[in-house]
């Protein structure tokens, strides 16, 4: 199986396929957890297994334990599941002989769930959370320009890690460009505040173009649990300002949907929404419009009221029904 796993990796992925890095990485993830539990359950080194070990009952199993222990969600389940399929389409035609193991694999089924409602911040929450990064400190101007660049572009979390000071237009039309999913690029447009921002830290940082645009303590590119944890600490401090902010959980996605409701609630259209997020598609602007309240609230309000023509009912009076019966 070694030999399989390093041939898919470096031949198929990477060769073949030009897979990006994001890709890559998350199967190799998926992979790292199933040799892992793999290893706990057969008690063989990783480099001893055999494809046959990996049949479709264990990955039955491996998969239920993605949820009840390490409590993933069904999305990320069906990532994981998504990359085994990936690696047993290779082995299918790299060895026939496992063609029906492979089939066996093939057919577990992505598992169906409810997708979420949409979380995003309202504008005093937006506001209390720029706020809150102490301006006395090179760590707190970083994360203020940070932040402030993530709730305007609505970039997703690695885009943002992965901006160079090279990317930063400033004059006429500043934008900042970025690569996204499936490689491709695309330019967003900044307001002034931001492009005041970061002018300012740029002069500070005085980095090469090729450097990162916001660099960790050791001058190195962001990590996403570094940038999960500059997030996260400035919302706690956040909350003591903004107490609302007590019952959202803010990771960098939601201020990505922030901005996308706050553009939706401003009457933008959604093919420009988009294509400022970088979507594959229309439609997936449309989970927006469903989490959107406002917009329905101003559509109810549009429509008009039905006749007043039904009361409510009263009994009539005993003594008067006695009467009328009589």
């Amino acid at each position: 199986m070694a030999t399989l796993l390093y041939g898919y990796f470096t031949q198929r992925l990477t060769a073949q396929m030009a897979a990006s890095t994001h890709t890559v990485v998350s199967y190799r993830d998926t992979f790292r957890l199933l040799l892992g539990f793999a290893q706990s359950q057969l008690h063989k080194a990783p480099t001893m297994m055999m494809i046959e070990d990996l049949d479709a009952p264990f990955i039955g199993r491996f998969l239920a334990h993605l949820e009840s222990n390490r409590g993933n969600t069904p999305r990320s389940r069906n990532i994981r599941l998504a990359a085994i399929h990936s690696f047993f389409k290779y082995v299918a035609l790299q060895e026939p002989s496992y063609g029906a193991l492979a089939q066996r694999v093939l057919a577990i089924p992505c598992k169906r769930h409810k997708p979420k409602p949409i979380d995003f911040l309202t504008r005093p929450e937006v506001e209390a959370l720029l706020a809150a990064p102490h301006q006395t400190t090179w760590m707190g101007r970083r994360d203020r320009a940070l932040l402030l660049l993530a709730a305007q572009t609505g970039l997703r979390a690695s885009e943002l890690i992965g901006l160079r000071c090279e990317d930063v237009a400033f004059g006429a039309g500043a934008h900042i460009r970025c690569t996204g999913k499936g490689r491709k690029e695309r330019c967003t447009p900044l307001r002034r505040d931001a492009v005041a921002v970061l002018r300012i830290w740029m002069k500070e940082r005085n980095a090469q173009p090729s450097d990162p645009l916001f660099p960790n303590a050791r001058g190195k590119q962001l990590s996403h649990d570094g940038l999960n944890y500059i997030l996260t600490k400035h919302v706690v401090t956040a909350k003591k300002q903004c107490p609302s902010l007590q019952k959202k959980r803010v990771t960098p996605h939601v201020l990505r949907h922030t901005l996308a409701m706050d553009l939706l609630q401003n009457g933008i259209d959604r093919a420009i929404i988009a294509l400022w997020l970088g979507h594959e598609s229309v439609e997936t602007t449309q989970i927006y419009l469903h989490a959107n309240l406002q917009i329905k609230e101003q559509a109810l309000a549009k429509t008009k009221d039905f006749p007043r023509g039904l009361t409510r009912y009263r009994p009539k009076d005993q003594l008067l029904a006695f009467l009328q019966e009589l």
